[in-house]
């Protein structure tokens, strides 16, 4: 550990001393694993985590929140946060997110008065300001904290400090709610929303690592990390995939040569 990282994790403890109180939205990413395990260790049980339920993630990730929650021995809330009735959000407009993260906000915001804490805490840190994230609004107007992104931690020494800290979490590959995977302007429904959690969770199981299929109508759109492009060389491993989504309801499947890249939905708007 770098003297700069070890001071960055004296300056997280500090501020997450003087909070007193703190709910976190937790997602069981690295981020948030990372930041609930600083908490737990510096406010015992003066935090608490919660989980929130909804069709745009797959079960998975959220049974994964709750059996961390368990393992860092910090109680968790459940609540649901259907985004589907949020009419802004559905539209699919490029700041979806914003409406998004200020209904779930909104909503913890009742909880933690209920639970008598002070603060809510999400786990953004300084890399995800590279990226076109409307949902920092949001974080800002409701005076929601961002611990990690307070002190400057990035997203690589997120992964040290938690490997450091022996969290199983440290290699998880990053993961963004599925309504990312639609291109903007495109109607949001639980259909659409289906197929992109189906075809993802095929190519998991199948042996890729980092999967985005992107949602462009009838089109699916596969983005992997670059090290895995070259699994698709294999006709009948391709030949399998195919099927698979075609079955799910895509017409057209294609290979993203660029990889995967956090966001990429996002480069029509850079344009």
């Amino acid at each position: 550990m770098t003297a700069r990282e070890r001071e960055k994790l004296e300056e997280l403890k500090n501020i997450l001393k003087k909070m007193g109180g703190l709910l976190v939205a937790y997602s069981g990413g690295v981020d948030s694993t990372f930041l609930l395990a600083m908490a737990k260790e510096v406010l015992d049980s003066g935090v608490v985590a919660a989980i929130a339920r909804s069709s745009t993630y797959p079960e998975r990730e959220s049974l994964f929140a709750r059996e961390m929650a368990q393992e860092l021995k910090v109680r968790c809330l459940l609540i649901d946060s259907e985004e589907l009735s949020i009419p802004e959000f559905i539209n699919n407009s490029p700041d979806r997110c914003y409406y998004c993260k200020k209904t779930l906000f909104s909503k913890l915001q009742i909880i933690a008065h209920e639970e008598s804490l002070q603060w809510i805490a999400d786990g953004s840190n300084v890399d995800d300001d590279h990226d076109y994230r409307p949902g920092t609004r949001a974080v800002k107007e409701m005076g929601i904290r961002s611990p990690l992104k307070e002190v400057g931690l990035t997203k690589q020494e997120v992964r040290y400090l938690s490997r450091e800290m022996g969290l199983s979490t440290w290699d998880k590959p990053s993961f963004a709610c599925l309504a990312s995977r639609i291109s903007y302007g495109e109607e949001i429904n639980p259909e659409k929303l289906k197929m992109v959690e189906r075809a993802e969770e095929y190519l998991l199981s199948v042996g890729f690592q980092q999967v985005r299929v992107r949602h462009h109508q009838n089109i699916a759109r596969i983005e992997v990390g670059e090290e895995e492009i070259r699994k698709f060389a294999d006709i009948a491993a391709r030949k399998q995939i195919i099927e698979k989504l075609k079955e799910i309801g895509y017409t057209y499947i294609t290979l993203d040569l660029q990889g995967y890249r956090s966001g990429s939905m996002n480069e029509v708007l850079e344009k």
